[in-house]
């Protein structure tokens, strides 16, 4: 079996806090995760040991429904899951971290790390998958952290208001 490691960093122009409200809450996820249509079934509050499911895109037109365990929290800092229902992808670990930045205008933001780690088995033709479905989950994940950027920044100007 092949190991992969993709991941992606973004800095998102809120405060830690902010960002960590939404991306603990697994109802919201289809708010701002670029491949989830919908959340099917969730806890709200990410709970460690607890599961929820979606419904997502995968390549091209095709659509898959996925489940996911919560392995790991450490508030403010880490979050960890793992998923099924990504054929030919197995052993999938996705991992959120955070850390507190300044903007370049000074103000409070965090930088974020987006990183899923995979197997695919099916030996040299599981290498050409993955040269393939790479650069797409790579711009799903610059995606994601770009509209959860953008639904923070319209969730504080309403509450400006």
């Amino acid at each position: 079996m092949n190991r992969f490691f993709v991941a992606e960093t973004a800095v998102i122009d809120a405060p830690v806090e902010r960002v960590w409200d939404v991306i603990s809450r697994t109802d919201r996820y289809a708010e701002w995760v670029a491949g989830a249509i919908e959340v099917t079934d969730h806890h709200g509050l990410a709970t460690v040991g607890r599961t929820y499911a979606e419904r997502n895109r995968t390549l091209g037109p095709l659509k898959t429904d996925s489940i996911w365990t919560v392995q790991e929290i450490e508030p403010l800092k880490r979050r960890v899951d793992t998923g099924t229902g990504f054929a030919p992808l197995q052993d999938l670990t996705n991992t959120f971290e955070f850390r507190p930045v300044q903007s370049a205008d000074g103000r409070e933001a965090t930088e974020m790390l987006y990183q899923v780690e995979y197997t695919i088995g099916l030996g040299p033709l599981g290498l050409l998958l993955d040269a393939i479905q790479q650069p797409a989950m790579r711009a799903g994940m610059r995606t994601s952290m770009a509209n959860l950027n953008t639904l923070l920044r319209s969730e504080h100007s309403t509450t400006e208001r």
